[in-house]
């Protein structure tokens, strides 16, 4: 029997797509450069025409699946898993605004800064207009949701349903096969038009710092949260941290929330959450509960923020975390979906162009890993809170 042959992972190829960039970017000829830089624009192009295509797919049946029959349930769940979102992403922007700007020294910005405008043209420039807006993507994904979650089987059969089904899983097709693997692409094209223009060294002697800082936030949030639920289900919190670390260590494996859930109800299991409230909290928290994208996409739009004097504040950030809270519903069952999911609404924070983007989509990908593996852990600190709660007040 053959073995099979060890793929490389996302990351990996990200971290080849940036050096290759920023060799090309340095030592090809400009003609080669806009060729690459044509091929990663003419990607852009379509990744714009999927996302509100995938906000669609992915919020539509995240909802239907999640809200049949929970009841009380469902909504305790839901409320504690957002409320821990938002709360991670708050903390997040805080830590970032405070801690970052020590990061950036002036030299550094004024570097940034002096590269402004200054671009490799691609050969080619064409447009696509997507099909829905974004906003009108996420809000129809509600429609279409909360009636067939409600509808389905009492007002109307089960064909809305199975057309969503399979449409959520052609995207889920595409996103596989054609988005994925052409990311580090993209990012090559990126780092190439970044280096021609001299910025990169410049953004990448700032990005490692705050990478370290996001890993660390993760970790805090554990401690944090196990704690917390240690308290309310009066339970060692320093057993449940040691019960995770085999779901935490299979989520940074398997960059999945999902691939994670059987190990998950395994430490579920040793934490002493029911088996009732297990089986539903673990799968349903690991598509609606985002602490560590969260954690992760927020401090990396601040730094991306901070490096361009693009202002950003309290003000701006909390309805940005309110609104990927929701839109990210279901997102991380794709790989690097919760980025791809959040790309639309990064205007929200100034961050509306592709090679702002561009760097998000590298810096978020590669700490993918951790912050699934921060979402996943966290589902169980969830799962011990309402396990207690459903214990003593709803179930009797």
């Amino acid at each position: 029997m053959e073995k099979q042959k060890k793929k490389l992972g996302l990351v990996p190829k990200l971290i080849i797509g940036i050096i290759l960039g920023i060799l090309i970017g340095m030592y090809l000829p400009e003609w080669f450069g806009r060729l690459v830089v044509t091929a990663s624009s003419l990607f852009s192009m379509f990744l714009k025409f999927i996302i509100p295509m995938m906000i669609l797919a992915f919020v539509t049946m995240g909802i239907a699946d999640l809200t049949q029959g929970a009841g009380k349930l469902l909504g305790l769940t839901a409320i504690i898993a957002y409320t821990s979102t938002l709360i991670a992403g708050s903390v997040s922007f805080f830590v970032a605004d405070n801690l970052f700007g020590s990061f950036m020294t002036q030299n550094a910005l004024e570097k940034i800064a002096a590269t402004t405008g200054i671009s490799v043209e691609p050969y080619i420039n064409l447009s696509v207009t997507p099909i829905l807006d974004t906003l009108a993507a996420v809000l129809l994904a509600f429609v279409l949701g909360l009636c067939m979650s409600t509808m389905r089987g009492k007002e109307l059969g089960g064909t809305l349903y199975n057309f969503m089904k399979d449409f959520s899983a052609i995207i889920n097709k595409v996103l596989h096969t054609i988005i994925v693997p052409f990311l580090p692409l993209y990012i090559c094209g990126t780092f190439v038009d970044m280096t021609r223009s001299g910025k990169t060294f410049a953004i990448l002697g700032i990005l490692w710092k705050v990478f370290l800082v996001v890993i660390i936030m993760h970790l805090i949030y554990l401690v944090f949260a196990f704690f917390v639920a240690g308290g309310i289900g009066k339970k060692n919190p320093i057993a449940l941290l040691k019960n995770q670390i085999p779901g935490y260590m299979a989520a940074v494996g398997t960059q999945s929330s999902a691939a994670a859930i059987p190990v998950n109800l395994q430490c579920a299991k040793a934490d002493g959450i029911s088996e009732e409230i297990r089986n539903f909290v673990v799968p349903l928290c690991a598509n609606i509960h985002m602490a560590g994208s969260m954690i992760t996409i927020t401090a990396c739009a601040t730094a991306v923020c901070m490096m361009n004097n693009i202002e950003i504040s309290i003000a701006t950030v909390v309805p940005f975390i309110a609104t990927l809270g929701v839109a990210m519903v279901a997102s991380p069952g794709a790989p690097g979906g919760s980025i791809m999911t959040a790309l639309p609404f990064l205007y929200m924070v100034g961050l509306g162009s592709e090679e702002l983007q561009a760097i998000m989509i590298a810096l978020y990908i590669t700490q993918d890993s951790f912050g699934t593996a921060c979402n996943v852990s966290g589902d169980n600190a969830i799962g011990v809170i309402v396990d207690t709660i459903y214990k003593k007040w709803i179930k009797e």
